[in-house]
């Protein structure tokens, strides 16, 4: 009986002991998470972030304690309208807040979305300290400015035909980063497109190598769309966008163009199959390196003597897109018909007159005539 109750006791003293154990072990543990939920905490604030400094105490006990600094990465500049064949600054510049004492090893990524409905990033330029690298068709094209501390701004030179879109510079710090976005437009001008063959003969890659091959890009929206609200583009035949979408503009409505219940506007057929659909093209091109001219010559050409009539004038015929942009940019003005590379005939006016076509401004078309035919010459000349 004594023995029993004895071990009764002994239980209840190791149950108390354990209990006082489990008390005070609970208060550790509840510091120790709440320590690992405001360091996980300080690494990120609001849309930016901040890393930590570990520094000791100076007191020589071995105790650390956090300095947050802040990172912010900024454009001044987060629409940049530029011209192809010329250079363009995308600007992006980095700082601390506090001003840190001593460099850090950031690293620098710029990421591009190019204009043709595409969703994924393609990497532009990666760049550590003095180590950089460029990728695709951006090699030997782009460099950073590097002007002042921070500056890590994309410079691409020279500007190709598909080069818009948005650009992403992304900063990197340890594990953490941030970044800001810049659009890259083109300064051009939109012109409808449609094959030797007839109308509504491309399918979407056709007709992208067809604006290619005259010195030109397939049109965005926002840049057909300008076109028609800025300078009343209508044009009642269906085309292909770089988004994939075949769409039109219409500044006067018709029965053959939507109907006269429809109000003016970019008549949108949505996305299309882009091999089996068939339609037009809109291109867009902007500003030319050298000279595009009507050759003076003593007698009328057929096509192929055109040709060969430029490369003895040390140039080559004009493509469509070429003609286009010297006449928007470059102001010519020729009441002469001419071979265009593409098998065409056509003149540019900037100054409308008698016996010189419509009544407004434009670059005329008299379609693909039997090449036997004679007619003058518009040439391009490159300078450097």
């Amino acid at each position: 009986m004594q023995r029993a109750q004895h071990r009764l006791q002994l239980d209840i003293v190791l149950e108390r002991r354990d209990l006082v154990n489990v008390t005070m072990k609970r208060p550790l543990l509840v510091l120790v998470l709440l320590q690992l939920v405001l360091e996980t905490q300080a690494f990120r604030y609001s849309s930016n972030y901040y890393y930590q400094d570990l520094s000791s105490d100076g007191n020589g006990n071995g105790e650390i304690y956090f300095s947050g600094v802040r990172l912010h990465v900024e454009s001044p500049q987060t629409l940049v309208s530029a011209v192809q064949g010329g250079n363009v600054t995308l600007p992006c510049v980095y700082r601390y807040e506090p001003e840190v004492s001593s460099p850090r090893r950031t690293r620098v990524k710029w990421l591009w979305q190019p204009n043709t409905g595409e969703t994924k990033e393609l990497h532009v330029m990666v760049a550590l300290g003095s180590h950089h690298r460029s990728y695709g068709d951006f090699r030997g094209r782009v460099r950073l400015r590097r002007s002042t501390p921070g500056d890590v701004s994309l410079v691409i030179n020279p500007l190709q035909s598909d080069d818009t879109g948005r650009y992403r510079c992304e900063i990197i710090d340890g594990l953490e980063d941030e970044s800001v976005t810049v659009e890259l437009q083109f300064r051009g001008i939109v012109f409808p497109y449609h094959s030797p063959m007839g109308r509504y003969k491309f399918n979407f890659q056709e007709a992208k190598d067809a604006c290619e091959q005259q010195g030109a890009c397939l049109a965005t929206f926002e840049q057909l769309f300008e076109v028609w609200d800025e300078e009343k583009l209508d044009w009642c035949n269906a085309g292909w966008l770089a988004d994939g979408t075949v769409q039109y503009p219409i500044a006067v409505s018709r029965d053959a163009c939507g109907g006269t219940d429809m109000a003016p506007g970019v008549r949108n057929y949505g996305v299309r199959h882009k091999t089996m659909d068939r339609f037009d093209a809109f291109c867009f091109t902007s500003s030319i390196r050298g000279e595009v001219y009507f050759l003076q010559h003593k007698m009328k050409l057929n096509f192929s003597e055109a040709v060969e009539e430029c490369v003895q004038d040390g140039a080559e015929i004009v493509k469509v897109g070429q003609l286009y942009a010297a006449w928007r940019f470059a102001g010519l003005d020729q009441c002469d018909a001419g071979w265009v590379a593409d098998g065409s005939v056509r003149y540019p006016i900037t100054k409308p007159r008698a016996n010189c076509g419509p009544p407004e401004p434009g670059v005329r078309s008299f379609g693909f005539l039997p090449q036997h035919l004679k007619y003058g010459v518009y040439c391009h000349k490159v300078r450097w």
